[in-house]
């Protein structure tokens, strides 16, 4: 009867962790997007601001005031790092990793998607 009630902790523990780390997904999707357009955009601008013969004659803040794509992009880029984006995009695996740790206590550990392992006794001799 301890086995079986062990068991369903178990399972409900593990629904509830895979349910936890789908509805994560989402969101992670939207960040990386979000942080892959402003990578992409920040580039594009960087290179025409870098190709542009002028960058060179004016003063570096000129040159920014020159290219505002690049500005705008570069300053975006910049925030979306200091509010914590690149957390954001790995989630899961955050998640996950931690699990992993607290779970190797029990002989058990799980997936990237919150699937428990259970691993096989230590024989003691």
């Amino acid at each position: 009867n301890h086995a079986l009630c062990m068991f369903s902790d178990l399972k409900a523990f593990e629904r509830r962790l895979t349910e936890y780390i789908a509805c994560l997904q989402p969101a992670t999707g939207r960040w990386r997007m979000i942080l892959i357009v402003v990578s992409v955009c920040t580039a594009t601008g960087a290179w025409n601001w870098l190709i542009d013969p002028e960058t060179q004659k004016v003063s570096f803040f000129t040159s920014l005031w020159n290219h505002p794509f690049f500005t705008i992009s570069c300053i975006t880029l910049i925030g979306l790092f200091f509010a914590g984006i690149h957390k954001r995009v790995v989630a899961p695996s955050i998640i996950a990793a931690r699990c992993r740790t607290v779970l190797a206590e029990y002989n058990m550990s799980c997936d990237d998607t919150g699937k428990l392992i259970l691993k096989p006794r230590p024989h003691v001799q």
